[in-house]
């Protein structure tokens, strides 16, 4: 991944939350960027210390996979007491589970002796497990960031709709050719389904997890049925239920989860499943290429779980969790975000040039009490559409979200 795609403000984010916190932990899936962005991190830091006393240049490195690096740190305290003036990077640190509770001590004690934060920049891709475990050993310690693929902030506007059609993982969208990005996709799946799930501890057949990936790509932005599924794979519920949980945790699904507005309607309760990168959602369903995703019957939901993913991205970290609203009548909000000033945002999601806005959504703006009111579209021009809605590009709602985070 080129550091130019590494954007500046996420570097900036990462030195606050160094500023502030002894360790920082860095969430994102495989191949998004992470080792890119901390070595962006630690290279910057070399160039700007030149001539300080007390620090050396850069930061250390630790791949956990690495077998090399991982015996360094069998007695994790000892190797990682004596590193002192640099940042230490710890990537896939899921793998060594048992050094957050040596981090622990190393933080406190340097605590004691009132030295500066920013000592460890904690990289992995399994974010509930990694949530967990450093939570235990860390509260109080650890701030955390998380990063995704690349997303309309970060590329050019005339490649939008390549980003769409490859996805935001790096290797992916700059792919020399479609084909190529469709080879990556490929492998980067069967990558997670045969070593990289396994490692992680579920014994699960990679021929029955690729099936279920597969049967959440073909019901992308559908309710959750897990007794179709559960059907389909002659599993049970249960089973379904830690399959979607395996999915969100490796931070490739995302489970929308129904607004209750205080309305006498019959609400649904299920969440929405959206597969994260429609890169991989493409990949899984065969469709090579823009063309044939355009031709698709996925091209509408695909174009909606491309707009949330980016929209839920974008937003302040300090709002309540997204959520949807839909009634038994089918009166439906694609997308609510409730932003800081306690705002209620809802946004509709349409893909074509001309968008109508239906009834059932301004109903669902009064069920809601929605503050304001969006039309997320395939174009670039913003205009009123009567009753406080207001259609407008899917680059300039993300930009005026990301905004809401300065202010």
């Amino acid at each position: 991944m080129n550091n130019v795609l590494i954007p500046r403000m996420l570097r900036s984010q990462v030195e606050e939350h160094l500023a502030l916190f002894p360790a920082v932990g860095i969430l994102g899936p495989r191949q998004v960027g992470k080792t890119t962005l901390a070595r962006a991190i630690t290279d910057a830091r070399a160039e700007t210390s030149h001539g300080e006393p007390g620090r050396s240049e850069g930061g250390l490195y630790l791949d956990l996979e690495n077998p090399a690096d991982l015996s360094r740190l069998a007695e994790g305290s000892g190797y990682l007491d004596g590193v002192t003036d640099r940042l230490v990077v710890l990537d896939e640190i899921q793998r060594a589970p048992g050094l957050f509770r040596e981090l622990r001590g190393i933080i406190d004690r340097r605590i004691r002796r009132g030295e500066r934060a920013g000592q460890f920049l904690i990289l992995g891709s399994a974010s509930l497990d990694l949530l967990r475990q450093s939570g235990e050993s860390l509260a109080g310690r650890i701030g955390y960031l998380e990063l995704g693929p690349l997303d309309v902030r970060e590329v050019e506007e005339s490649r939008l709709l390549r980003l769409w059609s490859r996805g935001g993982f790096p290797p992916s969208f700059l792919a020399p050719s479609d084909g190529a990005s469709a080879l990556w996709r490929e492998n980067f799946i069967r990558t997670y389904l045969e070593r990289d799930i396994p490692q992680l501890g579920p014994r699960i057949p990679a021929q029955t997890l690729r099936r279920f990936w597969t049967m959440l790509a073909h019901s992308q932005g559908g309710l959750l049925n897990a007794s179709q599924l559960a059907g389909s794979l002659a599993v049970d519920g249960k089973t379904i239920a830690k399959y979607v949980d395996l999915m969100v945790d490796l931070l490739l699904v995302r489970r929308l989860q129904p607004i209750h507005a205080n309305v006498r309607k019959r609400l649904v309760k299920s969440p929405k499943i959206y597969l994260r990168d429609s890169g991989i959602l493409h990949a899984l369903l065969g469709i090579p290429s823009l063309d044939a995703l355009l031709g698709h019957p996925v091209a509408g939901t695909s174009w909606e779980g491309f707009v949330i993913e980016t929209l839920i991205r974008a937003a302040p970290d300090s709002l309540t969790p997204p959520g949807f609203y839909r009634t038994a009548t089918g009166v439906e909000i694609d997308l609510i975000l409730d932003v800081p000033g306690s705002l209620r945002w809802a946004i509709e999601v349409k893909r074509g040039l001309a968008p109508r806005v239906g009834k059932g959504f301004r109903i669902a703006l009064e069920d809601v009490k929605a503050d304001r009111a969006f039309v997320v579209y395939g174009g670039d021009d913003r205009y009123p559409v009567g009753g406080g809605v207001e259609v407008i590009g899917l680059r300039e709602l993300a930009t005026e979200l990301a905004a809401l985070v300065r202010e």
